[in-house]
């Protein structure tokens, strides 16, 4: 009874443990990436902060040093996420003929002044020859970063001292403990129009509480994992979240600049 009840255990949490990330990585003072996988969509999830006056660049795959030639890539030019393939040493990216990442989200000035944060998501396989597949299974992956030494928007040499190479960082399973409502994600945060709401569990209802306690707004879903919803009606001010749903209640604070 024992060994089969361990054995349904194990069945539940491979079942459910359908995400693999690589944590944030504080790649300088200033600049931080976040991959994460999900096998249940198939899909990546990049998540960007870099200073918001000059490029910066996110190099993935399987490799053994940073700017290597044939190599995926990906960089902000103030305009949007270039996806495109490494030419080597001292030779800028060229960007694809069609570039597979979605846009999010894009903040100016988020978290704090300075720095612009992106979120973008494509396919494990887009089917172009220049993009790395990525494969839910792998338990590293191979990352290099750069971002201009000044600011500029035109690729250029960066020094020594705003590039580092990342061989084998981990990704790690997202378990069981992950899978709460507590570590329901919100953004933008702080707000200002649309508010979209990610979470490793299905979410069937969100309450906008004032911080008096006044209830101000319910939003109810149909056991969906990501959803945005439209928030310019709020006043600029902190709200309180409840999200519910049918087992599980937590509470988020969000901050609107309206």
């Amino acid at each position: 009874m024992k060994k089969f009840t361990l054995f349904l255990l194990f069945i539940v949490a491979s079942s459910i443990a359908q995400e693999k990330t690589t944590g944030v990585l504080n790649l300088s003072a200033n600049y931080t990436a976040t991959i994460t996988l999900n096998n249940s969509t198939s899909t990546v999830t990049l998540n960007l902060s870099g200073p918001n006056d000059r490029w910066f660049a996110l190099q993935f795959g399987d490799f053994e040093g940073g700017m290597q030639t044939g190599t995926d890539v990906v960089y902000w030019d103030n305009v949007e996420l270039v996806d495109a393939v490494h030419n080597g040493v001292n030779f800028a990216p060229s960007p694809d003929a069609d570039n597979n990442w979605t846009l999010i989200s894009n903040q100016n000035n988020f978290p704090t002044a300075g720095i612009r944060s992106l979120v973008f998501t494509r396919p494990f396989d887009t089917g172009d020859s220049n993009d790395y597949t990525f494969n839910f299974d792998d338990s590293t992956i191979d990352i290099a970063w750069a971002k201009a030494n000044s600011s500029s928007f035109t690729m250029s040499y960066h020094g020594a001292l705003n590039r580092d190479v990342l061989i084998d960082t981990t990704l790690e399973t997202l378990g069981l403990d992950e899978l709460s409502l507590v570590n329901t994600v919100l953004f933008p945060n702080p707000a200002s129009g649309s508010l979209t709401i990610k979470s490793t569990l299905g979410l069937n209802r969100v309450t906008i509480y004032s911080q008096i306690g006044t209830l101000v707004k319910s939003f109810t879903f149909d056991e969906v994992n990501e959803n945005s919803f439209d928030v310019s009606f709020l006043e600029s001010g902190i709200y309180l979240l409840l999200i519910e749903n049918k087992n599980q209640k937590a509470w988020k604070k969000i901050q609107i600049l309206n």
